[in-house]
């Protein structure tokens, strides 16, 4: 993929998988055909010629490093040394990009079936657009637990509505949020520098960004993945097997 603009990627890899059943091993190092989840995520980030690519690690830091400095030499590592959110893992990123002119995609390193296509059509999705942010959704069949994404007359997001604030009417709504994003950098850091941590948890949630967007009256847009399976994210063991299964092509 070609552009003016460059691209960096963030991917977040500092949780520790609690639901999968083995304390051990950080959650982005389960295998896949033979590799880790974070392989995957990392080899997609560079098929769209992305110049730079950071993996925030934390959980089991040292082991995510040393695989991804072999199996990808270029990738740059940002500790989070304490884990409160998804909005405070990007932030750490704020100096290694103090310099970065562009956009700044941000991928989940438990989420490994992402196509390329997929990816580069949210990244030109964003630039035709000339939005702030851009949100990678998806239609799902049985959307329950998912975030909906409640678009404008002109197909621009008006809101992210969690489940448990969610009307019928929005609940019956089947296109979610699927937690990739890509954003124009400055905006993003500028959103960060917003948020807070108004929940139970004390973290800090990259979600919130968007509402400070919205108050801006910046210009957030959406692009559905083509196949709900891509977005996936993988929690549980049985979600892993799931993933494997798809990668077989059954």
């Amino acid at each position: 993929m070609t552009s003016e603009r460059p691209l960096a990627t963030v991917v977040l890899a500092a949780g520790k998988g609690k639901r999968m059943k083995d304390p051990g091993r950080a959650k982005v190092m389960f295998e896949l055909n033979g590799k880790p989840m974070i392989h995957f995520v990392v080899d997609v980030a560079y098929s769209i010629a992305a110049s730079r690519v950071i993996v925030i690690v934390g959980h089991q830091r040292e082991t995510i490093m040393d695989y991804v400095r072999a199996s990808h030499p270029d990738a740059e590592a940002v500790v989070q040394a304490e884990q409160r959110g998804t909005g405070h893992a990007v932030l750490q990123t704020k100096t290694t990009l103090e310099n970065f002119q562009g956009d700044v995609l941000v991928l989940s390193g438990d989420v490994p079936l992402l196509t390329r296509t997929t990816l580069a059509n949210l990244v030109r999705n964003h630039r035709e657009t000339k939005a702030v942010a851009t949100i990678l959704t998806a239609e799902m069949e049985n959307p329950r637990g998912y975030g909906r994404i409640i678009r404008n007359k002109d197909g621009s997001v008006l809101k992210i509505v969690e489940e448990r604030d969610a009307t019928a009417e929005e609940k019956a709504v089947r296109e979610i949020n699927s937690g990739i994003y890509v954003f124009e950098k400055e905006k993003l850091f500028d959103g960060l520098g917003h948020i807070t941590p108004h929940n139970v948890q004390n973290e800090y949630y990259l979600t919130d960004v968007f509402e400070y967007f919205w108050r801006m009256k910046w210009n957030v847009s959406a692009i559905k993945a083509s196949d709900e399976q891509e977005i996936l994210g993988i929690n549980t063991v049985e979600q892993l097997e799931a993933a494997r299964a798809v990668l077989r092509g059954g």
